[in-house]
C-alpha cells in the first residue's frame, strides 16, 4: 500500500493571515515556522512513501523548499484543504493507495495518529474517508467552551454512531454535557483531529460535488462528503499522554509554546 502525505497550506487565512508562516519556539527555544513543524510532523510517521507541501503562495514555497520540503503549487481557486490535496495528487500523476491530509495547522500531530488512521480506513475495505477523533479530558473541554465563551473557533468536535460512521462534526461544542469534569477525566465530546486519509477515486471526485448548506454553515470540508452521501470513518486515537491542539488563531501561539515546552519537544 503506497501512501501520500499532502500539507496543504495557503497564506490568505481570514482568521489568521500567513498563519503558515508563523513562529513557534519549541522547548530548547529554538523558533521554527508552523509549516516547517507540521513538515517535520509528517516525517515522523512510518509508513509514508512521500510528503510534499501543497500551497498557491510564493512565500510559502521558498519557505518550504529552504528547510528541505517538496512544494507542489496548485491553484489559488482551491475553496480548502481537501481539493488541494486533490489537484496536488493530480499534479503529482496519482498512483497513490491513499492520500493523508494534514493541514499545516496541527505541528504538534503525533505520528500514531497517523499511523492509526492509515490502519483504520485499510481495515474498513468499504470506507472512502477516515478521519481521527480524540476524547476530550476536562482540561481539553473546558478550554473548547472556554473559547466559544469568548467568540473563538477553538477546535472541531465530532460525534459517530456505533459502527464508527460519523453522524455530524461542529464547530460548536457536541453533544452537550453539563456535568463538570477533572482535568485529566474522559468526557463524552471528541475533539476532531485535523488530518484525513482518502481513498484516490473519492478524493478525485470531492471538487465536483456541489457545497452545501452545512459545509458553508460550518466551514468543514468533511462535511460535504457526508452531505453528498459519502460516509465518513472515524478513527479513535488514544493521546498517551501527549497533549494536543491545533493553531486556529493567534491567540493558540503561547498555548501551544507551553505545551510543547510541558512535553519536552524541540
Amino acid at each position: 500500500m503506497s501512501v501520500l502525505i499532502i500539507i496543504p497550506a495557503r497564506f490568505a487565512s481570514s482568521r489568521y493571515p500567513g498563519k503558515p508562516l508563523a513562529e513557534l519556539r519549541g522547548a530548547s527555544g529554538q523558533s521554527r515556522s508552523l509549516i516547517e513543524r507540521s513538515w517535520q510532523a509528517a516525517q515522523a510517521v512510518k509508513g509514508v512513501d512521500r510528503v510534499v507541501i501543497a500551497t498557491d503562495d510564493t512565500r510559502i514555497q521558498t519557505a518550504s523548499e529552504a528547510f528541505g520540503a517538496e512544494v507542489v503549487m496548485t491553484s489559488p481557486d482551491c475553496t480548502n484543504g481537501t481539493e488541494r490535496c486533490a489537484q496536488a495528487h493530480e499534479v503529482l500523476g496519482g498512483g497513490y493507495d491513499v492520500i493523508v491530509n494534514l493541514q499545516g495547522d496541527a505541528p504538534l500531530t503525533p505520528h500514531w495518529f497517523i499511523e492509526d488512521l492509515v490502519s483504520g480506513l485499510n481495515d474498513a475495505p468499504g470506507a472512502e474517508i477516515a478521519t481521527p477523533v480524540l476524547r476530550c479530558d476536562g482540561m481539553t473541554l473546558n478550554g473548547l467552551l472556554n473559547d466559544r465563551k469568548a467568540g473563538r473557533v477553538g477546535g472541531t468536535t465530532a460525534v459517530f454512531a456505533q459502527n464508527r460512521q460519523a453522524m455530524y462534526f461542529s464547530k460548536e461544542v457536541i453533544p452537550f454535557t453539563s456535568q463538570p469534569y477533572g482535568a485529566q477525566e474522559g468526557t463524552p465530546v471528541f475533539h476532531h483531529v485535523g488530518v484525513y486519509a482518502y481513498r484516490p477515486e473519492a478524493l478525485a471526485a470531492y471538487p465536483s460535488w456541489p457545497v452545501g448548506p452545512l459545509e458553508k454553515l460550518e466551514g468543514l470540508e468533511q462535511l460535504r462528503f457526508m452531505e453528498n452521501g459519502r460516509s465518513v470513518l472515524c478513527v479513535e486515537v488514544a493521546s498517551k499522554g501527549r497533549q494536543f491542539w491545533e493553531l486556529n488563531n493567534p491567540e493558540d501561539v503561547p498555548k501551544i509554546e507551553k505545551m510543547m515546552l510541558d512535553m519536552g519537544l524541540d
